[in-house]
């Protein structure tokens, strides 16, 4: 069987003669876009070589390694390699070189002389840095700068005091939270009160940061009948009960009158979850320490 060479790319079709660039000396194909003509260039075998290597690494990786999923298992491939077996190995090797350094967080530690040891806090800052971005900083911020609805933690004012056995009692068992021990804090709220006495308590509050409070205020009576005994007769807070301070700026939800004024009407309870269920107890130590130490200028 014969080809009409008329019908070959780029043939006249009267004819059958093919058309040459006279700059390559390819045939073109006949297809025509203004003037532009398409040679009928060979594949480059480059390109072939390419594609040709690319099929036996993966067909190598398809018989060596795993690969191929089937219902709820993969194939294994003759090098029986699994990610999930490698990454756990990894993970317990980490564990052990860690937990030399990590025991000593155990049980109840003497913080004052873990903090004091100049060889184990190059290594156990930057992991409880790390448990922090992990667990702490999606609500308190990376640098503990806190946020609407959360505390700060690097400064000198703290619900339930600051210092490191603190801050690991109140990680371990929350505010609020699930766990039996857990601390209760709430701010009750105050929409008994005339509007026109809650907007005054508001006004007084709110110049509380500022030192512009005054004392001679409708508010400020307000203030000593209703607030007082928990937030300190000068707005300082009291550790005992987590009543946050009134009297500094980083305010957990606001400090300014509108938003002052919907906490006296609505009342708060925010909630700090618990970590005992996730962390170790030595880690909760651990990170006990690392935000103590954030109020110190020493965090990340």
């Amino acid at each position: 069987m014969t080809t009409d060479p008329r019908a070959l790319p780029g043939a006249d079709p009267h004819t059958g003669n093919r058309e040459i660039d006279p700059v390559t000396g390819y045939d073109t194909t006949g297809h025509d876009w203004g003037g532009i003509k398409e040679l009928n260039t060979p594949f480059p075998r480059i390109a072939f070589v390419a594609l040709l290597l690319s099929f036996l690494i993966a067909l190598t990786g398809w018989i060596l390694l795993p690969a191929w999923p089937y219902g709820r298992d993969f194939t294994r491939g003759l090098l029986g390699l699994e990610q999930g077996e490698m990454a756990q190995r990894g993970a317990r090797a980490m564990a052990e070189i860690r937990q030399g350094w990590l025991g000593r967080f155990e049980g109840t530690p003497d913080f004052e002389a873990l903090a004091g040891d100049a060889g184990l806090m190059p290594q156990a800052m930057p992991a409880a840095g790390r448990l922090f971005g992990d667990n702490c900083a999606l609500c308190h911020s990376r640098e503990g700068g806190g946020g609407p609805g959360f505390p700060v933690l690097n400064d000198g004012h703290w619900l339930w005091g600051g210092a490191p056995e603190d801050i690991a009692e109140t990680l371990r068992v929350g505010i609020n939270a699930d766990h039996p021990e857990t601390r209760i804090a709430q701010m009750p709220a105050f929409d008994w009160m005339e509007r026109a006495e809650r907007i005054a308590l508001a006004d007084y509050v709110a110049g509380l940061p500022a030192g512009r409070a005054d004392p001679s205020a409708p508010g400020a009576a307000l203030f000593a009948e209703n607030c007082a005994a928990c937030h300190g007769e000068s707005g300082e807070g009291g550790l005992d009960v987590g009543a946050p301070t009134l009297t500094d700026a980083a305010v957990i939800y606001g400090q300014d009158s509108a938003t002052v004024l919907e906490t006296i009407t609505r009342g708060r309870a925010g909630v700090m979850p618990n970590w005992s269920d996730r962390l170790s107890a030595a880690e909760i130590n651990l990170l006990g320490l690392y935000v103590a130490r954030l109020s110190e200028g020493k965090g990340p």
